[in-house]
This record gives structure tokens, sequence and C-alpha cells, in this order.
């Protein structure tokens, strides 16, 4: 039977996972955003690109292979269905990467203000950015921002 303490070291599937990379582990009296901690998003984010570059090539052999013109118009139809599905999908993963692109340049510029809310400034925190990597708001203002959004579209 596990004990407590080995049941509470176990790692949560997180996106870290996914890329097998390790939660970073801050030493003592280290800077926020130093080169270390850079390194490290940079590298998620790196990572988190190579997938979605593999899951754009993934559909296009898919489509590819996948494409016959079947003379029944139902099938044809579902087939068309499922391509606009995916297509759909790689969109948004196409808007995403052109954000992962913009906070990786946004890493490697000198005086970068990577990790800092754009909003009010404060830190947006090691373990937000480990779980959204292209956050660019900390979680009182990610939250206040969905808040009005809501209170528009109503």
């Amino acid at each position: 039977m596990a004990t407590k303490a080995a049941v509470a070291k176990k790692p949560s599937s997180t996106t870290l996972n996914q890329f097998g990379i390790a939660p970073y582990v801050e030493k003592k009296g280290e800077e926020y955003m130093c080169g270390d901690q850079k390194v490290h998003f940079k590298k998620i984010l790196e990572a988190w690109k190579r997938q979605l570059m593999e899951e754009v090539d993934r559909t296009v052999d898919h489509m590819k292979d996948e494409a016959a013109n079947f003379p029944d118009p139902v099938d044809r139809a579902s087939q068309e269905e499922e391509f606009s599905l995916e297509l759909r999908t790689r969109d948004r993963e196409r808007k995403l990467l052109k954000k992962i692109e913009s906070t990786i340049a946004q890493i490697d510029t000198e005086d970068s203000d990577y990790g800092y809310c754009e909003s009010c400034g404060v830190e947006i925190g090691i373990r937000r950015l480990e779980a959204r990597p292209t956050a660019s708001l900390c979680i009182d203002c990610k939250t206040l921002a969905e808040i009005k959004e809501k209170q528009y579209s109503s």
C-alpha cells in the first residue's frame, strides 16, 4: 500500500508531463524570470510548437489518404464534415502557433517582460506559466477580463 508521501509525489497529468519536461524547481534566492527560468519556458514552448506542427503533418497526410469521392451522398457529407472539423481545429492551432512563436520571440528579447502581467505588471507565476506558457495576464486580471467579456456578450 502506498504511503501518503508517495501518493503526494506522484506527478499529475499536465502539459509538462505531455512533453516529458520536469516542473521547474526554484532555487533559494533565485530572481523571478532569470535566465534558467526563461530557458525552461522556451523549452516548453518549442516542444509544444513541435507537437502542433506534427499534428498539422498528420492532418495533411490523413486528408490525402482518406480523400475519396464517395458515390453515396451521405458518406460524402460525413467525410466533408469530418474534414471541416479537422480544418477548424487546425485553424485554431495555427493561431496558437503564432502566439507560441510570439512568446518565444518575447523570451528571446534582451529586456523582455515575459512572465509579468501585461495589465498590472505583477508576476504571473511559475506554475501558471507551466500550465499555460503563453499566458500574458495574471490570474486576477484574466478573471476580470473574462467577467467583462461575459457582460459584453450577454
